[in-house]
């Protein structure tokens, strides 16, 4: 193998893998795959990421925290409570619908992965349900929401929207209706939050 000239990061091996997997699929991808389209042996790899397993659910976790990325800087803003649910449950569903329909390889890869990555779907989840929580805290402070546990109301509101951010349904995502399945399901919930 050719040395490579760029140091050899996390970040550069989790985006070959990304590379890999999008080429070849989660039954096919291998280490020395990963290590072949970075110039460097596997051993390199496994510096890293001490198993196959340790990679896949680095991979997933970085995939996932994109979408948490896109998130958070609604759920921190500071315009009006609702204003911010609307906009963070709609900029969710659109980042999965982008996912599914912009690489359907990638996703269903994406899909086999998380089904073997418990713990970065449950921090992902964790994460995104405490996203929710700020809003809705921040609602119930500003009189907007009535909710007596902000964070039981968030898990609930997370689930509700199921439909729209679950990837068992993304064949949904474009059917037509779907849209104003979402706008409804949203309204109802915000005439359900307020006091």
């Amino acid at each position: 193998m050719a040395p490579t000239s760029e140091t050899l990061t996390a970040e550069r091996i989790l985006e070959a893998t990304e590379e890999v997997l999008r080429r070849h699929g989660p039954a096919k991808a291998t280490v020395v795959d990963v290590a072949r389209a970075l110039g460097v042996s596997h051993g390199s790899v496994y510096r890293h990421f001490r198993t196959k397993a340790a990679l896949r659910e680095a991979v997933t976790k970085r995939w996932l925290d994109r979408t948490s990325g896109e998130l958070s800087g609604i759920a921190a803003g500071d315009g009006a409570p609702e204003a911010r649910l609307r906009d963070w449950l709609a900029a969710l569903f659109a980042a999965k619908r982008r996912k599914a329909g912009g690489d359907p390889e990638l996703f269903a890869t994406y899909t086999v992965l998380t089904s073997e990555n418990g713990a970065a779907v449950g921090e992902h989840i964790a994460d995104l349900t405490s996203q929710l929580t700020r809003i809705i805290r921040a609602g119930v402070e500003t009189g907007d929401f009535a909710a007596g546990d902000p964070q039981a109301t968030a898990r609930a509101v997370f689930q509700a929207t199921g439909r729209f951010h679950d990837p068992s349904h993304a064949r949904e995502w474009e059917e037509p209706g779907a849209e104003a399945d979402f706008r409804a399901v949203v309204d109802l919930l915000m005439r359900g939050l307020r006091p």
